[in-house]
């Protein structure tokens, strides 16, 4: 997948936990969107996380289809969740590769508990999709996520 680069400023983040996005809020018809695609994907089952803010929605993957590396997994079989409607990012475990480019191409940032060691550094926060065309590069990159947590470590 070649990540084109984000437009404009990075968002502004919080640096501790719970990390979330200060500024640059989609639209409530932008999250819907994204929410409604996340939640077509085969095999999923929606729930809270484990690892977040109560409003947070996670997809949990069916057990049968987790066949991914551990780091594909924020907790259990949930590899991804959208954080509630006051910020619009989300949270989501990305093959290392693709990680490296959404942080370099300014589509993510690596979560704070990698600097500490807590978490794997292909976890990442994705920012929120400001209009159409960021729409589309978040869902490439949640698609990615799914795949990594559906595809056996080689």
């Amino acid at each position: 997948m070649t990540i084109m680069e984000r437009p404009g400023a990075r968002p502004a983040t919080s640096a501790e936990i719970p990390h979330e996005q200060l500024d640059q809020t989609p639209s409530l018809t932008i999250q819907a969107e994204l929410w409604r695609r996340m939640i077509a994907l085969p095999g999923i089952t929606v729930g809270p996380s484990k690892k977040s803010v109560p409003q947070t929605r996670a997809l949990h993957l069916d057990p049968a289809l987790a066949r991914g590396p551990r780091e594909a997994f924020i907790d259990g079989t949930e590899f991804a969740h959208l954080h509630g409607n006051h910020d619009g990012s989300l949270h989501a475990s990305l093959p290392l590769d693709v990680a490296g480019s959404a942080v370099a191409q300014g589509w993510a940032e690596v979560h704070p508990l990698v600097h500490m060691g807590r978490r794997p550094p292909n976890l990442v926060m994705l920012y929120a999709p400001r209009d159409e065309h960021d729409l589309e590069i978040i869902w490439q990159l949640v698609e990615q996520s799914y795949a990594f947590a559906r595809t056996p470590a080689a």
